[in-house]
């Protein structure tokens, strides 16, 4: 799998909240139920986002979470680079420490392949597109292996 477990998680978070009201604060352990997520971990990986100003957070008794954005400014790419960093994609998949064209491993010519379609599908993806598309359907399903 190219995204980690935390990513795909940050990923059905933001999807949810961008299927509710967008003004109004989601509490973590809301969102945590219905996304069966530990509570905990959840708590970690919306701080990322939270850094990255994706979402933003309310403390207090109707404190939660919500998009810090509208869902339609909000990249699949931002939410990755939050959460897995920007090296993700560019490492290389054999593991080598130099690997460009130069120094190319096995894998090199098809893993660039791979990484400039994957960026442009999540350049190319909003939070909004991926909540339309997901209507009727349950989060917790988005990108499970």
């Amino acid at each position: 799998m190219l995204l980690s477990k935390t990513c795909i998680y940050g990923l059905r978070a933001s999807v949810l909240l961008a299927m509710r009201n967008e003004d109004q604060y989601v509490t973590i352990r809301e969102l945590s139920d219905e996304l069966e997520i530990s509570f905990y971990f959840l708590t970690k990986v919306l701080q990322h986002m939270t850094k990255a100003d994706i979402l933003e957070s309310y403390k207090g008794p109707n404190g939660g979470v919500r998009l810090a954005r509208e869902a339609h400014e909000i990249r699949m790419m931002d939410v990755v680079k939050a959460i897995d960093g920007e090296l993700s994609f560019k490492s290389c998949v054999m593991g080598q420490s130099e690997c460009d064209m130069m120094n190319p491993c096995p894998l090199h010519s098809k893993w660039v392949e791979l990484q400039t379609k994957m960026t442009s599908i999540m350049n190319g993806t909003t939070i909004e597109g991926l909540a339309k598309e997901m209507k009727g359907r349950s989060v917790k399903t988005l990108l499970e292996n």
